[in-house]
C-alpha cells in the first residue's frame, strides 16, 4: 500500500530521479578529476622525455658526464636545484592558497606544477634504461587503476587508514632525509618497499575521500576547484608510486 501510494503521488519516482541525477553528477565529477590527473601525468612525462632526449636542455639542469650509453649525471646545476625543489613550493601554494584563487588560476598552477615536476624527475632518464622506465610506468598505471577502482567501489570505510598512512608518510620522509647521510642500501630498500605500500594505500584512500567530498561539492560553487585539488592528490599518489616502483624495477644505465 505504501509503495502504491508513493508511486501514485510521485514520491518514489522523485527519489529515483534524484538518485540517478546524483550518480550521473558523481560520474561526471570523478571523470573530470581523472582527466585532470591523467593530463598532468602526460605533461610531466613529455617534459621529462624532452629533457632526457636533449643534452642541451639537460645540461642546464645537470652536470653531465659522458658514458658508454650516452650521458650520466654527476650533480645538479643551480637551475637544476631550483627545478628539483620547486614542486614543493607549488604544493604549498595549492594546499594553503586554493581558497583564495579562481578555478582558472588553480588550473594554471596545476599545469605549471606538472611541468616543473617533469623537470624535477627528468634525472631518471639518465639513470634508468628507457625500456625499464616504460615498463614501470605501465605497471604503475595498471596498479593505480586497480587501487583507485577499489577505493571508488568498496563499501568499506577507509577513513581509518588515513591517520596510519599519514604517519607512515611522515616517517618515510624522515627516513629518506636520514639516509641521504647514511647511504645505507638496506635502509634504501626498506624505504622503497614502505613507499610502495604507503602510496598504494593512499591511492585507494584518497579516491574514496574524493568521492565522498562530492556530496558537499556537487551543489557548491567550488566544485570545479575541488576537482582540480582532487586531481593533484591522485597525481601525487601516481607519481610517487611510480618513483618507488622504479627503484625496484628499473634497470640502471
Amino acid at each position: 500500500m505504501v509503495e502504491r501510494n508513493q508511486a501514485q503521488y510521485g514520491y518514489g519516482s522523485s527519489s529515483q530521479t534524484a538518485s540517478a541525477e546524483y550518480d550521473q553528477g558523481l560520474r561526471a565529477y570523478m571523470l573530470k578529476v581523472y582527466n585532470y590527473m591523467a593530463s598532468g601525468v602526460l605533461l610531466t612525462g613529455i617534459i621529462a622525455m624532452m629533457v632526457g632526449q636533449s643534452p642541451n636542455l639537460a645540461g642546464m639542469l645537470f652536470n653531465l658526464v659522458p658514458t658508454a650509453n650516452g650521458f650520466g649525471i654527476a650533480g645538479y646545476t643551480g637551475l637544476g636545484m631550483i627545478a628539483a625543489f620547486s614542486p614543493l613550493a607549488f604544493i604549498l601554494v595549492l594546499s594553503f592558497g586554493a581558497n583564495k584563487m579562481s578555478a582558472g588560476a588553480l588550473q594554471g598552477i596545476f599545469w605549471a606544477f606538472a611541468a616543473m615536476m617533469g623537470l624535477s624527475i627528468s634525472s631518471i632518464m639518465f639513470v634508468y634504461t628507457g625500456a625499464s622506465i616504460a615498463q614501470t610506468f605501465f605497471i604503475t598505471a595498471a596498479s593505480f587503476g586497480a587501487l583507485s577502482l577499489f577505493g571508488y567501489t568498496t563499501k568499506k570505510n577507509l577513513s581509518g587508514m588515513g591517520t596510519f598512512l599519514f604517519m607512515g608518510l611522515i616517517g618515510l620522509i624522515i627516513a629518506s632525509v636520514v639516509n641521504l647521510f647514511m647511504q645505507s642500501s638496506m635502509m634504501d630498500f626498506i624505504i622503497s618497499a614502505a613507499g610502495v605500500l604507503i602510496f598504494a594505500g593512499l591511492t585507494a584512500y584518497d579516491t574514496q575521500k574524493i568521492k565522498q567530498q562530492y556530496a558537499y561539492n556537487s551543489s557548491h560553487e567550488g566544485a570545479a576547484k575541488s576537482a582540480i585539488l582532487g586531481a593533484v592528490t591522485l597525481y601525487l599518489d601516481f607519481v610517487n608510486l611510480f618513483m618507488f616502483l622504479l627503484r625496484f624495477l628499473g634497470n640502471r644505465e
